[in-house]
């Protein structure tokens, strides 16, 4: 980003994402920040934030030599775009970049939604009882409406 002072972040070519963005969403507002959120094992999910304050995440596959089959970008896309109208609570998809060369690799982008990640039992304990309860439950529905999915 010109005039910027945040160093480049590896997995992402901004200026061509940002063209990417700006074609398949209107209202997307650069310039862009770009946001790795760690804890992944598998494919990378980034939090990228335009100049508005809206939020987006990018997915992609890992850096480096990946299995097509384990990181298919077109096949999570198509999951989460068919979970959409259903019950079952995903994000609202913004679109499919299959042309690896705009990034070196698929990615997709959904609108983000704001949460906490449970990565391990002390997190989850930062909770009150009554909100970890709440948590699991609304886990358990998720997991009834995926089931309820043709």
């Amino acid at each position: 980003m010109v005039g910027s002072t945040v160093p480049p972040l590896t997995g992402i070519d901004a200026d061509a994402v940002t063209a990417w963005l700006r074609d398949h969403d209107p209202t997307a507002r650069p310039p862009f920040r770009y946001e790795l959120i760690a804890g992944g094992h598998s494919n990378l999910t980034y939090k990228v934030t335009d100049a508005g304050g809206s939020a987006y995440a990018l997915r992609r596959p890992p850096l480096g030599h990946v299995l097509a089959t384990a990181h298919d970008m077109g096949r999570e896309y198509k999951i989460v775009a068919a979970l959409g109208p259903t019950d079952v609570p995903v994000a609202p998809l913004i679109g499919l970049c299959t042309d690896n060369s705009v990034n070196g690799s698929p990615f997709y982008v959904m609108r983000f939604v704001d949460g906490v990640v449970l990565r391990n039992r002390d997190v989850a304990h930062q909770w009150p009882v009554p909100v970890r309860s709440a948590a699991s439950n609304a886990l358990i529905d998720t997991l009834a409406a995926i089931h309820e999915v043709d």
